[in-house]
């Protein structure tokens, strides 16, 4: 518990940095070349105790158009599919979360993070993408967080030269899901 709450804690910190990075325009996107199943299934296996704990079906799917090596921020990467991924097991409560990578061609991959979650009614979908904003108050209370998350994933899309989308109903789910662009990589 300490440990989880540790990383909680730095990872909001980070979160924090990284928006007042690129609020200064500062944040720069750092390419290398890495193992893009690889890099889903990790950030899958940290919340796949998490949705199991709960009940909640937690299912991965990576194309196989997908290239396995690919040049691009892995990191970003990496912080955006965390907060959406993290985000859809916290907002369901039963049913499922889904991961889906397709690869488009011409090392284009889109990533779909799905759930069968609370949704978010569409009068705040307009603000969900706001700092510090969360489409319900009484969220916050319930399910905690900051509102940062989803603002911080915008960006760092953008920063990588993708833009994110979302559709949700209330009591049925949300999807979101954002297109990036990558070089080929080779691994040594």
């Amino acid at each position: 518990l300490v440990r989880e709450s540790g990383h909680t804690l730095v990872g909001l910190i980070n979160d924090i940095l990284d928006f007042s990075k690129i609020e200064a325009g500062k944040l720069k996107a750092e390419p290398v070349d890495f193992d893009l199943p690889l890099l889903v299934e990790d950030v899958s296996g940290l919340h796949r105790s998490s949705a199991r704990l709960k009940g909640v079906e937690f299912t991965v799917t990576i194309d196989d158009a997908v290239p396995r090596v690919m040049r691009g921020d892995s990191l970003r990467l990496k912080q955006v599919l965390t907060n959406l991924v993290s985000n859809a097991v916290k907002f369901t409560e039963r049913g499922e979360v889904r991961v889906s990578v397709e690869g488009l061609g011409g090392g284009r991959v889109r990533f779909v993070v799905s759930d069968t979650g609370i949704g978010i009614p569409a009068m705040a979908l307009d603000k969900l993408f706001t700092p510090f904003e969360q489409a319900d108050g009484s969220t916050t209370r319930r399910f905690g967080g900051t509102g940062l998350g989803l603002a911080l994933s915008q960006n760092l899309v953008r920063l990588m030269g993708g833009s994110i989308t979302v559709e949700s109903v209330p009591q049925i789910g949300s999807r979101f899901a954002f297109e990036l662009a990558f070089e080929p990589g080779v691994l040594a």
